[in-house]
């Protein structure tokens, strides 16, 4: 099936029914499927082919919704792009993703001006609402008369998405997805969390993420679901949602469930109609789901531990397993095998460190005109994560670190996040990330960059002390650097690629750990 049928499908089965709502704008599913229609028929009118690919350069909204279903229903593909990346970053996905066209914001038509240098198959960039660049078009510009269903034959086996890595070690990659996989993936989040076309799912994530993307309005849209659309996220703006809406369905960041606990009075809220809450994307500190469990008032929290090159897919703890599983990534997702592996590709041993490898048929086809690191990222039919996990007796998985963050010194595997939660852990340190050093002796030392707190100075035999009171002497870093910040995408992860590439002797040494201690 192509993954737009639903939608018309829907606008018959439940043409009166609320589809989405934003910022007041609401549509039914009719109304949906016939604007949706309109744009898709103007951008064939403007000259979209089929398999032409369209970014999306866009904040959550009733029209980002309008422009990703038309995009899909015109034969397009669409390329959800982070509005936070800068005028480089950006232009390198317009560029590598071949885009012909680009969907805008206002807001961001500088930022776009700027990208589209690198953007040598650009067409047109269409702006929402209105276009102050005259070489661009804006959105009613490109609306058709036409409100009936695009003259475009959608196969099950068209390309339908490119959903671009985060990329924390290099330039980001380009996951390639036909309408089949995406229809898969969202059958296996069905499958898993059970949601229906009564619930009301709440968009508060930004929809250039996979998972808010394809696992909530994809396949919100699929089941005839309501979905309520947010801007921006703002706590005390989703609290006033759930309750207008009365929403049963919350996905959320970690910092977004943090910040919902700090909302002033919120135990006067009204969150009884939240039936499920979801949270993945980054690390969550067990004690913050467990707050969230108290403030929601239940255990209906599902982990989604999931990667884009699965569209994503991955592994998912379920509520009845978070009690005795908390901290866990949890077991496959429906349609996926997974495994934990050695370099002899074997599977190792409860509580041994290997590779997580995935195989399914929600996986990327490739990535987007890259050729050698799509052969790189399979072996066997297997797709390689690059991430380091465990699996414990029941089979369990659990991510442990990306191995490329990994340093071996004298032959021992360090893994840099191990390191670096005990090292925040210290009182003056705000944050901290760590780093192989090459070094004659050792092979690679740990080296470290520390963040300092506020007003706070790091005082080199405490922290010192601290390290040999609570690391092992082989993961005590040897070499040391202060600094202001640490260099983050606009996903806000580290990009630990850039710390790698500072010189050696930009580092301190620490003063010399006892032999007893190595």
């Amino acid at each position: 099936m192509n993954i737009t049928a639903s939608l018309k499908q829907n606008a018959k089965r439940f043409s009166d029914k609320m589809a989405i709502t934003c910022d007041g704008r609401t549509y039914s599913y009719q109304e949906l499927n016939e604007e949706v229609n309109v744009l898709a028929n103007g951008l064939i009118e403007t000259g979209l082919q089929k398999g032409d690919k369209v970014s999306l350069f866009m904040k959550n909204s009733d029209y980002y919704v309008l422009a990703f279903f038309a995009v899909l229903k015109a034969g397009g593909v669409a390329v959800p792009v982070n509005y936070r990346l800068s005028p480089d970053e950006s232009g390198y996905i317009f560029g590598q993703s071949e885009s012909r066209f680009i969907f805008c914001d206002a807001e961001f038509e500088r930022v776009i001006t700027e990208g589209i240098k690198q953007a040598a198959s650009l067409q047109q960039v269409i702006v929402h609402p209105v276009a102050d660049n005259a070489n661009y078009l804006s959105w009613e510009n490109v609306l058709s008369e036409n409100a009936l269903e695009p003259s475009v034959d959608l196969l099950s086996t068209d390309d339908a998405e490119i959903l671009y890595t985060s990329g924390t070690t290099g330039q980001p990659k380009g996951a390639l997805f036909d309408h089949q996989r995406l229809a898969n993936v969202c059958t296996s989040f069905v499958f898993g969390v059970e949601i229906g076309a009564n619930d009301r799912l709440l968009h508060a994530v930004p929809l250039f993420h996979s998972a808010q993307l394809n696992l909530f309005l994809v396949t919100g849209i699929l089941l005839g679901t309501s979905n309520v659309i947010l801007r921006d996220f703002h706590p005390e703006k989703a609290i006033q949602a759930i309750n207008e809406f009365q929403v049963t369905v919350f996905f959320g960041l970690p910092d977004m469930y943090s910040g919902l606990l700090q909302v002033p009075d919120v135990e006067e809220a009204d969150l009884s109609t939240i039936t499920k809450c979801m949270y993945g994307a980054d690390p969550i500190d067990p004690d913050l789901v467990r707050k969230a469990m108290d403030f929601f008032g239940h255990q209906q929290f599902y982990n989604l531990c999931l990667l884009t090159e699965g569209g994503p897919g991955g592994i998912f703890l379920l509520p009845e397993q978070h009690e005795n599983k908390l901290g866990s990534g949890g077991k496959q997702m429906y349609f996926t095998e997974v495994r934990v592996v050695n370099e002899e590709f074997l599977d190792v041993q409860p509580g041994t460190i290997g590779e997580f490898v995935i195989q399914g048929d929600l996986i990327m086809k490739e990535y987007y005109n890259k050729p050698e690191e799509t052969e790189k990222a399979f072996k066997n039919g297997w797709l390689l994560t690059g991430d380091l996990a465990t699996i414990d007796e029941d089979g369990f998985i659990s991510l442990v670190d990306r191995k490329a963050d990994r340093i071996i010194s004298a032959g021992e595997n360090i893994y840099s996040a191990e390191v670096e939660r005990v090292i925040s852990g210290h009182p003056q340190v705000a944050e901290a990330a760590t780093v192989g050093l090459p070094e004659e002796e050792w092979g690679e030392i740990v080296g470290v960059i520390i963040v300092p707190k506020d007003g706070e100075t790091i005082e080199e035999e405490q922290l010192m002390d601290y390290f040999l009171e609570h690391l092992p002497g082989y993961k005590i870093p040897r070499k040391y650097m202060i600094a202001e910040f640490l260099p983050r995408n606009s996903s806000g992860k580290i990009m630990k690629y850039q710390l790698r590439e500072l010189h050696i002797s930009e580092f301190e040494w620490f003063r010399k750990i006892p032999e007893s201690r190595y």
